[in-house]
């Protein structure tokens, strides 16, 4: 049984914690007040916490720092009435697990908890930020599926001048290419790294990823809905499961659809997602 500590939560997000079937079996206890979340953690082994959904990201950010000094390991889900760039910064070099801000999604929070305690004492954080400033932002992530979920939710957070169906749409798009890139150029394996810029221009936002493989041919891409002919727009299922790849390939289809450019290179490992802003 893990141990997830909540510091000060709203009443209703802590019932949809308590009652959530993915946190089932967990143990989860309250304390009310960061200087008590400390001292309970000196005496107390915990697995997680999330801190309170009522102070700043900044605040947040220097808390999981602390934390991580009393309880090495710990992995810290920050929740916050609001975030800025620099917070959203300050808290990938700072290894937060994960990043909410109001108004919160109980189950996407447990989620991430859930996911957060599945990781070992000795994890490894993932995402290594190489430069960042409000506008650009440039990141080494390992190959793993979480590392994948944890950064959408950091991006999330770093778009919010778009209108909401536009930003969901367009980190979707980001996450299946980013997916691609882990799947097919890295193997989802945790030893290789993707390289993924975030950039804000006074009209478009850029994503740039880069995968560790050596490219592709874009003429064959039997495994993609892209490459569908019309009257068959599954037919690249059965390509996936005789090649044993997951479930998908509609990462070109969508990304396509949602962005307003989407650039390769000339090899095929590196890609340009581009959106204009209104």
């Amino acid at each position: 049984m893990a141990r997830l500590l909540l510091v000060s939560p709203d009443p209703d997000l802590h019932d949809a914690l308590d009652r959530s079937p993915l946190l089932a079996g967990h143990r989860i206890d309250v304390v009310y007040g960061d200087l008590v979340a400390l001292r309970r953690l000196r005496r107390v082994g915990y697995d997680v916490v999330v801190t309170s959904p009522a102070t700043p990201l900044d605040e947040d950010v220097a808390f999981a720092e602390e934390a991580r000094r009393v309880r090495p390991g710990i992995r810290a889900i920050a929740l916050a009435p609001e975030s800025h760039a620099v917070d959203v910064i300050a808290a990938l070099r700072a290894s937060v697990f994960a990043c909410f801000t109001a108004p919160f999604d109980p189950s996407e929070i447990a989620d991430m908890a859930a996911r957060a305690l599945s990781e070992p004492p000795n994890w490894q954080d993932g995402i290594e930020v190489v430069s960042a400033n409000k506008d650009w932002i440039s990141l080494r992530v390992n190959c793993r599926l979480l590392t994948a979920e944890r950064l959408v939710t950091f991006l999330d957070e770093l778009s919010k001048e778009l209108p909401e169906p536009d930003r969901d749409a367009l980190l979707l798009a980001f996450r299946e290419i980013l997916m691609n890139a882990m799947e097919h150029g890295g193997h989802f394996d945790p030893g290789q790294v993707v390289e993924v810029s975030a950039i804000r221009t006074a009209r478009t936002i850029v994503y740039y990823v880069k995968d560790p493989g050596p490219g592709f041919d874009r003429d064959g891409l039997a495994h993609a809905a892209v490459s569908n002919p019309a009257d068959d727009p599954v037919a690249h299922i059965a390509a996936r499961a005789e090649q044993g790849l997951r479930p998908g390939g509609f990462g070109l289809l969508l990304a396509r659809k949602v962005v307003d450019e989407l650039i390769y290179s000339e090899r095929g490992n590196e890609v340009l997602l581009i959106k204009y802003r209104a």
